[in-house]
């Protein structure tokens, strides 16, 4: 009672004036969803009116925190040679918001899957926690994960949520998207539908969706034939070779659920080339709602994922992980986007 404000605005200022503690005032200026969104509201309204900035040297010196988080990548086979997923491209805009309304660094990082990336950011401090995007081929890398579990690192990733012990994965719910999928497919009368993507534990996402495409089509009195499945990569080149190879085995099929957009748009050249019309003789779905899904021909019905709530949660779970509390929901639903390859 009666402090008297500081020639520059501090936290207790707001504090005093929000009539909150000074904890619950850093935490409110971080965006924690523990703190009710009205306070935040009229915490982050106070300090915007006192002119107020957060002092990151000094608050990094308080909490022996470098206040960054990093952000790695890993490698995947693209055509433009960015070696990085389109979805993931996309979803960093989201992450970069997440961090700036937090008031936290975001360290970008480019990695191969088999360099020593555990080791070194859990060695330099360079960051207080990673988020990992992308991991190939998940047999590969799950060692790796399993050595961040060991080694206590803050990291959250974005995968199949089912296949994580730790705790720290936020995903897609790939099942009820493929059950989603299947069921408009379902809808539309198709009745042999097959799948492009990797159907086990190399891919688990993938797999997910796979599992979801055969829970609808068995609820629905519809056989699923293991023989219209083909394993597929997140190409283009991948897509269209499996798509080939699914017409020269002559198994006849009506629709295709592609594990992602970039296999999906490799199977309509394919079937384009066989002369084959989408989607009168064979309708296509896929999955990410990348920007090539809205400018191939026909343009492609798709499953989108909440890119904007993706970063947000995964930032939300770093902080959570970082300071000890409990994780948010890890789940997060997906979309249908209909457009004419349906």
């Amino acid at each position: 009672m009666g402090r008297q404000r500081s020639q520059k605005p501090t936290s207790f200022d707001i504090a005093h004036i929000a009539g909150v503690s000074q904890p619950t005032v850093s935490r409110a200026l971080r965006g924690d969803r523990a703190i009710s969104q009205s306070t935040r509201e009229r915490v982050q309204r106070i300090a915007n009116d006192l002119h107020y900035t957060v002092d990151k040297h000094a608050s990094a010196l308080r909490s022996q925190r470098s206040n960054t988080i990093a952000l790695l990548f890993f490698e995947d086979p693209t055509p433009d040679q960015s070696k990085i997923n389109p979805f993931f491209l996309s979803m960093l805009g989201s992450i970069t918001r997440a961090c700036a309304n937090r008031g936290l660094d975001l360290l970008i990082s480019f990695q191969r899957l088999e360099d020593d990336w555990h080791v070194n950011y859990q060695d330099s401090n360079k960051a207080d926690g990673i988020i990992l995007l992308g991991y190939g081929d998940y047999t590969v890398y799950a060692p790796r994960h399993a050595q961040l579990v060991k080694q206590g690192t803050h990291f959250v990733r974005w995968g199949s949520v089912s296949d994580d012990t730790s705790g720290a994965t936020i995903g897609s719910d790939n099942v009820g998207a493929g059950r989603m999928a299947g069921a408009h497919l379902i809808e539309k009368g198709r009745r042999r539908i097959a799948f492009l993507g990797h159907g086990d534990g190399h891919y688990p996402e993938f797999a997910e969706r796979y599992l979801g495409l055969c829970q609808i089509m068995q609820e629905h009195g519809l056989a699923v034939d293991p023989a219209l499945q083909r394993d597929a990569i997140t190409t283009e080149q991948a897509g269209h070779a499996a798509m080939v190879d699914l017409l020269q085995s002559g198994q006849p099929i009506d629709a295709v659920f592609a594990a992602s957009d970039l296999i999906a748009v490799g199977a309509m050249r394919a079937l384009a080339e066989a002369g084959i019309a989408v989607p009168d003789d064979v309708a296509i779905i896929g999955f990410d709602d990348i920007p090539a899904a809205r400018q191939c021909s026909p343009p492609l019905t798709t499953i989108m994922q909440d890119l904007s709530a993706a970063g947000e949660r995964l930032l939300e779970a770093m902080v959570a992980k970082i300071e000890g509390r409990a994780m948010p929901s890890p789940l997060l639903p997906t979309r249908l986007i209909v457009r004419a390859s349906t």
